[in-house]
């Protein structure tokens, strides 16, 4: 009988396998006590750190957040969390967090409180002025319509969604600096 390599590697992977697979299958499975907290409310989310995009599950008491865990059935991670997303609990509960719109006027040594509705017509405002003042129809004689004057920068916070509208919403405004910290 003639046996070319390929033939002497499935053969050797079949004696190699079947034992590891046999002691699988008379395994028992583990007993996993139960994460589920009574009284919370479960959301799941998007861990915010890398752009791996695990999911996560978060149980709200009150409106605090008293538990994280990996999301099971979340196909990237499958219920692991690394040790960042698993200490997402102290930045949602962290006193020094920011909850409001502090603003310091220009040769100020003062911050002020403003309200959203503020911040973002003032941030809308200041878009549209400096798209409209460095606005760039043609260059050498072909329609480019672009700025120069702006660039945006992705953060690996955002997920795949959020980064896709982010760069739909800078390439509608015409800005063709568009950079993702990952690449830095």
């Amino acid at each position: 009988m003639k046996l070319s390599r390929q033939d002497l590697l499935k053969i050797k992977g079949k004696r190699t396998i079947k034992p590891v697979t046999s002691a699988v299958d008379r395994a028992t499975p583990l007993a996993v006590p139960s994460t589920k907290l009574k009284n919370a409310q479960k959301f799941t989310t998007i861990c915010p750190y890398c752009a791996v995009g695990c999911g996560q599950i978060l149980s709200v008491v009150n409106g605090k957040v008293i538990n994280v865990e990996g999301d099971p059935e979340h196909p990237i991670n499958q219920g692991s969390l690394c040790s960042k997303g698993n200490a997402l609990l102290q930045i949602a509960n962290n006193e020094r967090r920011l909850t409001k719109v502090l603003y310091r006027a220009p040769q100020s040594d003062q911050w002020q409180e403003k309200s959203w509705d503020w911040a973002l017509e003032r941030i809308a405002r200041r878009i549209k002025d400096t798209r409209d003042k460095n606005w760039v129809a043609e260059d050498n004689g072909f329609t480019v319509n672009r700025t120069e004057a702006i660039a945006c920068l992705g953060g690996a916070a955002l997920d795949n969604e959020e980064c896709y509208l982010y760069a739909k919403l800078a390439r509608a405004l015409g800005i063709v600096y568009l950079e993702h910290q990952a690449r830095i």
